[in-house]
């Protein structure tokens, strides 16, 4: 059993390098000098990652004009990435994390429970991190159809995290 790691504003993001749904490598030391909201979700195409990944999605040219980029992780395929993303527009990429490693180093896999039965899952978390790497945010149980505002809103008002 992995011990679980918690991450606190003001710690170092971990760094990573998975593949997104093109296969290509991608890696936190890649968005160096942009903050970045890293956002995991438990399954694509099901109803609440589906409402958040478009709240993003349409609210994208927003945080873009922030110098702010988004990416998706949760432990779907590529091949199934792919399809959400076809499906819904998404402009953003989508770690295909089938080995949880991303989900382990951000601490976000877990136990879990849903109509009393417990498993291991993913935690819907949200990291928001700095141009340094450094995290400003943590949001645990993101709102899943204001999770744009809900991070403009930390970004706009710092002393609220």
């Amino acid at each position: 059993m992995s011990k679980t790691i918690i991450l606190n504003p003001g710690d170092q993001a971990p760094d990573f390098k998975s593949i997104d749904q093109n296969g290509n490598t991608i890696s936190l030391s890649d968005y160096l000098g942009k903050k970045t909201i890293i956002y995991f979700y438990p399954k694509d195409n099901t109803p609440g990652c589906t409402v958040q990944a478009c709240n993003l999605r349409d609210h994208y040219s927003e945080l873009i004009k922030r110098n702010l980029h988004v990416i998706g992780v949760s432990a779907d395929s590529k091949e199934r990435h792919q399809k959400f993303i076809e499906k819904y527009t998404l402009p953003f990429p989508l770690i295909a994390d089938e080995s949880h490693d991303v989900l382990n180093k951000y601490g976000v896999w877990g136990p879990k429970k849903f109509m009393g039965r417990e498993y291991d899952g993913i935690h819907r978390t949200t990291f928001i991190i700095d141009d340094n790497g450094i995290i400003i945010s943590i949001i645990k149980k993101p709102k899943t159809k204001y999770h744009t505002e809900e991070i403009l809103e930390i970004l706009d008002n710092p002393s609220k995290t």
